[in-house]
């Protein structure tokens, strides 16, 4: 029995390896033909456009090569020289000679012209100037080009200046076969249309020619579909035979059609023909290269996928014998890990239960269909969306400081709290209750009592119980609001959008409060106007250093704004931060004050109630007040010592005062006198007397000098003024103080 297990285990992993190796190995082949279509499209349209940039190059050449002959046509018409051999029956020898000349000069000095004739129907004679062949003066009957002649006759058929190409015998030894484009410039202006005159230029092929033709592939054909309607050879210029396939697809695809290309078979050949648009003279170039001499790279790319891919399902198909003992012990260790899972899912099926709800309500799964349903049913949610309802959002209060102190029993309090609201509810309603992950816990409770429609108060009363019990037994506040009653499943994540919203006015009422969601809905419909006079106000108490009057300012604003929707708080709050921020840097800016956290401030997500909100910006006020201060301080004891540094200097200057020191300062007498006062409790006067008098002192004590003379060191006006102050300060005279300090220190 074992054996037999055994068997079949290792007969399944070989069909599975085998089933992975076949699936590797198709996927090589539809790989390989789509990438060989691919490959296959990008180089017939490269071969196309290669070919068309050469075939469409050879058409302005040819083109140019038109405008070349029809310059030269008019300008032998316009010879004088060479118009007499056009226009004279019988011309003498002389001009005859000359306009020969001419001729070849032209000839000389454009080397792509095999030949020029002159035609004169009433002296019956044609004068020649070319490099090879008949070169001279010949009549009709000894002209070997006699296909000119029947060109002439039948001139009508041609366009004037469109190229006729040609293979025609110029006379010469060897090489007599010349293949050319010949223009045609005749004057046919009388009545009978008969030709009174022409000039016929033949243009060398091979020259126009020399870029029709691919160097890099020999094995293109080039061929030229004129306005005639012929098919030719680029090289021999020879009318090509065609079958009636090859007849019908040139006349249907390629004749008068724009540029392109397609694959068809030509000479008995598989081949890929690109052709160009008509051009200026309704010619069409066309070139037709082998289609296995373009494939011939991608065909070796696709055989060697495909070698690859069966040596791939060979190779598998060995291995998969092999390896299906080894792949026991990974598929076995899977089948115990997923045993391992369908028991956490039936130990965590609360959660499941919890994240279903969360994600319903949160509108990430809308209930749309009976499947949702059924599947709420397996999870064990017998609440019924389609019948009345409301919701009930308990919003724990302090959250931050709670989640702090409690982290590491968080989940077991909100568990706690939803039990609480489960018993007390559960008679009333039916019940279902859901953790959204924040400081939030929804109740949803199925309408069961038809009471519940006229009696607000049950639910209120409800709610109380749930806050006593909740304060009771956890020690902790909450703040719930409730909704209004529906019946549409589909308006689930809009009315928990509602009751968050309202549940935000908790900011307003503080902690503790029952609100309910329609009221709050209502204030939809009121206009706020921002109050810019107060925000002005703001501003001037916070620039003029007065900090309680922008406090109670701030306050009022936002007071303001609970008749409002929550979305005007959150804008007026925005608003007034900006407006304190940048007025915080100002003053801190003005003042020279230290960076240091002031611009920090909070926002509605990091604050609960009002008084909070109010309490941040305070501080905020009180901190910047602080700073002003400690500010003021320091300035006005640098002025202090500025003062005393500039009296210790310029005691012994007369005229050292008040005023002096007051105007180098900048500042106004009085209040410097008044800040001195107050920082020292001396006025400037006394002290500038003071520091005369102690030097005074020094001098009568160290020194021999007169009265007089120290009078004027010290800074004194007079003498008889240092006598008197001298007398007022120490109650004896200067020459006293002397004479009594020399006696002690004898």
């Amino acid at each position: 029995m074992r054996l037999n297990k055994i068997g079949n285990q290792r007969a399944l992993y070989s069909r599975l390896l085998i089933s992975i190796t076949l699936c590797v190995s198709l996927t090589f082949l539809v790989s390989t033909i789509i990438y060989y279509n691919y490959y296959i499209g990008v180089e017939k349209k490269q071969t196309f456009q290669s070919d068309l940039g050469n075939l469409t190059q050879t058409s302005r050449e040819v083109v140019n090569m038109t405008d070349a002959a029809q310059s030269l046509s008019f300008q032998i018409y316009r010879n004088s020289t060479i118009s007499k051999i056009v226009f004279y029956d019988k011309p003498d020898i002389y001009d005859v000679t000359a306009a020969m000349s001419e001729l070849g000069n032209y000839l000389s000095s454009m080397p792509y012209i095999e030949s020029i004739y002159v035609y004169n129907p009433k002296g019956g004679q044609l004068y020649i100037a070319s490099s090879h062949g008949q070169n001279g003066v010949f009549t009709e009957q000894e002209l070997v080009d006699t296909s000119i002649l029947d060109i002439l006759s039948h001139y009508q058929n041609y366009r004037a200046f469109t190229p006729i190409p040609r293979v025609y015998s110029n006379g010469a030894q060897e090489n007599d076969q010349v293949r050319a484009y010949t223009f045609l410039c005749l004057d046919a202006i009388g009545w009978d249309r008969a030709i009174n005159s022409a000039v016929i230029v033949n243009i060398s092929a091979p020259w126009i020619n020399k870029e029709i033709a691919s160097p890099a592939d020999s094995t293109s054909s080039t061929y030229i579909l004129d306005d005639q309607g012929a098919f030719l050879s680029s090289n021999s210029l020879k009318q090509q035979e065609l079958t009636p396939e090859e007849a019908g697809f040139i006349e249907q695809r390629i004749k008068g059609k724009e540029a392109g290309y397609f694959i068809a078979p030509f000479g008995g050949v598989n081949s890929l023909i690109s052709y160009t648009a008509p051009d200026d003279l309704s010619w069409q170039y066309v070139r037709i290269t082998p289609y296995e001499i373009i494939t011939q790279q991608t065909n070796t790319i696709r055989n060697t996928t495909l070698l690859i891919a069966a040596l791939v399902l060979v190779a598998g198909i060995g291995l998969s014998w092999i390896m299906s003992r080894s792949l026991y012990l990974p598929i076995d260790r899977i089948v115990s890990e997923m045993n391992i899972l369908e028991t956490e899912k039936r130990d965590s099926m609360f959660m499941i239960r919890q994240n279903t709800l969360r994600d319903l309500i949160l509108g990430l799964k809308p209930l749309q269909s009976m499947q949702q349903v059924e599947k709420l049913r397996q999870l064990g949610i017998h609440f019924t969306f389609n019948n009345d309802y409301r919701l009930i959002l308990l919003r724990i209060d302090h959250y931050q400081a709670f989640r702090e102190a409690r982290s590491s029993y968080l989940l077991a309090s909100k568990f706690a709290i939803m039990n609480i609201a489960s018993e007390i509810c559960g008679q009333t309603y039916r019940v279902e209750t859901v953790d959204m992950n924040d400081d939030g816990i929804l109740v949803l409770l199925n309408i069961v009592d038809p009471v519940e429609y006229t009696d607000t108060g049950l639910i209120e009363a409800l709610l109380r119980q749930i806050q006593q019990a909740c304060s009771d037994y956890l020690k902790l506040s909450l703040t719930l609001t409730y909704s209004h009653i529906d019946r549409n499943a589909t308006q689930l994540h809009q009315l928990y959008k509602q009751v968050r919203e309202a549940s935000n006015h908790r900011l307003f009422y503080g902690h503790g409060c029952i609100i309910k969601a329609q009221d709050i809905c209502a204030l939809e419909s009121s206009t706020y106007h921002y109050p810019a006079d107060k925000e002005k106000k703001l501003a001037d108490a916070l620039l003029s250093g007065k900090l309680d009057d922008a406090a109670e300012q701030f306050s009022s604003i936002i007071r303001e704004t609970e008749a409002f929707p929550f979305q005007t708080v959150q804008l007026t709050v925005s608003r007034l931060s900006v407006t304190v921020r940048e007025l915080v840097n100002t003053v801190q800016t003005r003042n020279r004050l230290q960076y240091d956290g002031l611009h920090e401030l909070p926002g509605l997500e990091s604050v609960e109630t009002l008084a909070e909100l109010e309490e941040a910006f305070s501080t905020l006020f009180h901190t910047l007040q602080e700073q002003l201060a400690g500010k003021k301080n320091a300035k006005q004891h640098d002025l202090i010592c500025q003062i005393n540094a500039k009296i210790n200097e310029d005691y012994m200057k007369p005229h050292l005062s008040l005023n002096q020191i007051a105007d180098e300062l900048n500042m106004s007498p009085i209040y410097v006198s008044r800040l001195y006062k107050q920082q020292t409790l001396n006025s400037i006067v006394d002290v500038i007397l003071e520091v005369r008098m102690r030097e005074v002192c020094v001098l009568l004590e160290n020194t021999d000098l007169p009265v007089t003379a120290i009078a004027e060191r010290c800074g004194f006006t007079s003498s008889s003024y240092l006598h008197r102050m001298f007398k007022r300060s120490f109650g004896t005279t200067p020459t006293d103080y002397r004479r009594l300090k020399s006696a002690r220190m004898n």
